[in-house]
């Protein structure tokens, strides 16, 4: 097992079996601190061939190299990173991207996932995956017709992405949460358990260029459903849509930086992948534009007080 160390204890976390022990018993100083954060997610490529409204990424073509990409997550695992999020645009439109995973799987501590829209994987790609691949997220934005609209997708062609991401690894199902999928969420949280999936994301909508935040109605719709849901499908919230909801935080003193930081597909560093706030990686290596991060927010924290 791979071992943190924060301020809430000593983390224990087995990638293979995804199980995760915390000694929170032991409370050791500051100084030894794991740096790097739990969790980073990366955009591999900002290229993706659907179009829908909501989306976060950047629409300029940018991608990155996978020997940055190795290097970043060596330096991270040894800092105590438990886990990678592959993502984009749509990662498996990457061309190293069976390679990256692989690499990543055998060269570092890692947990390997990725979030796709599951219309690319065919057999012979989850075929090449297998081994590599420690969890997988698929992304189902309504069922049937609403899915089709907002995606503009066949939902037959979900439904065989989904099949097959079933044989790669454990997997989960996320849904963007707003007023066309907050009334859907009985037959996702259905569909969810019907195909296997081990968890339910709830991602409500953001603002983007294109999209408003989730509104308030939708927000009153979707705490009602959470409060009343009796599915046997495990629900998570993204930390943005995470306000007003009963959730359950183990690690309540691990905050920002030290929980979550998220490389886009141009190699900044930020704090989500909706920040605006970033700090450009290059050569200097992925922990140094952590230290500069974590110095911007402090200073301005400093200039707000």
């Amino acid at each position: 097992m791979k071992l943190r160390i924060g301020p809430n204890g000593v983390h224990l976390f087995d990638r293979i079996s995804g199980l995760n022990v915390l000694l929170d018993e032991l409370r050791p100083k500051e100084a030894v601190w794991s740096t790097s954060p739990r969790q980073v997610s990366i955009a591999l490529t900002n290229v993706c061939d659907l179009h829908c409204k909501y989306c976060y990424a950047p629409k300029h073509k940018a991608s990155l190299r996978g020997d940055q990409v190795l290097a970043w997550l060596k330096e991270l695992d040894a800092e105590g990173c438990l886990g990678i999020g592959f993502g984009g645009g749509e990662p498996t439109l990457h061309p190293d991207f069976v390679d990256i995973c692989k690499w990543v799987a055998d060269e570092t501590r890692l947990a390997v996932t990725f979030t796709t829209h599951g219309h690319r994987l065919t057999p012979q790609l989850v075929k090449r995956l297998k081994g590599s691949i420690h969890f997988a997220r698929i992304s189902v934005d309504g069922v049937g017709r609403t899915y089709e609209q907002q995606r503009g997708k066949q939902f037959t062609s979900l439904l065989r992405g989904m099949e097959s991401i079933a044989t790669l690894s454990p997997f989960g199902i996320n849904v963007v949460v707003n007023e066309r999928t907050v009334i859907e969420l009985d037959a996702i949280s259905e569909l969810a358990q019907k195909v296997g999936a081990s968890e339910l994301l709830l991602l409500p909508q953001q603002e983007t260029t294109t999209v408003a935040n989730m509104d308030k109605v939708v927000g009153r719709a979707l705490k009602d459903w959470v409060s009343n849901y009796c599915g046997k499908i495990r629900l998570a919230v993204s930390e943005a849509g995470a306000s007003g909801l009963p959730t359950c935080d183990p690690f309540p003193d691990e905050r920002g930086l030290q929980a979550y930081a998220h490389i886009d597909a141009s190699g900044m560093l930020r704090t989500s992948s909706y920040s605006a706030i970033g700090e450009n990686i290059g050569g200097a290596g992925v922990l140094a534009a952590l230290n500069r991060l974590r110095n911007t927010f402090e200073i301005k924290r400093e200039t707000q007080s």
